[in-house]
């Protein structure tokens, strides 16, 4: 039996141990922010907290969650308003929006473990987070927002 708490609630799951989290989270509790990209942690738009930290759901085994919290999109900021949330509404991040939970969660654990990011830190803090149409100045710009607030 797996235990984890997900957006703060206490859950168990008795399936398979590597099973992917981003399965569990999409079909299981039908948390569906977190989105499926590539399936090989190389595009970042199922960018969760586990512990803390920023992981790719699609390669994380429930197994290594197990005991340990894990915040999805949803849990961020139930109504939208984490600082990284409002620097991303501030700045007109999103274009087509695919890409901007995991890339707003990878922000999210960039800032909490660096406050105050130099520009090549937050440019090294988001590789790996894909956006397919372009808006990474605007991505950078509400980092930078975004750290004024945290």
């Amino acid at each position: 039996m797996i235990a984890l708490k997900v957006n703060g609630i206490s859950r168990q799951f008795n399936g398979d141990p590597n099973m992917p989290l981003l399965w569990y989270l999409r079909d299981e509790i039908g948390l569906t922010g977190s989105k499926f990209g590539c399936g090989a942690a190389l595009c970042g738009t199922c960018t969760v907290h586990v512990g803390g930290e920023a992981v790719r759901g699609c390669v994380t085994a429930m197994s290594d969650a197990d005991g340990k919290e894990v915040t999805t999109i949803e849990g961020l900021d139930p109504d939208g308003n984490h600082p990284v949330q409002r620097a991303w509404r501030a700045e007109n991040v999103p274009q087509c929006g695919y890409c901007q939970a995991g890339q707003i969660m990878q922000a999210a654990a960039l800032l909490s473990q660096n406050p105050d990011p130099s520009d090549q830190e937050i440019i090294d803090g988001m590789d790996g987070n894909i956006c397919r149409c372009g808006t990474y100045q605007r991505i950078h710009a509400a980092v930078r927002t975004a750290a004024k607030e945290v």
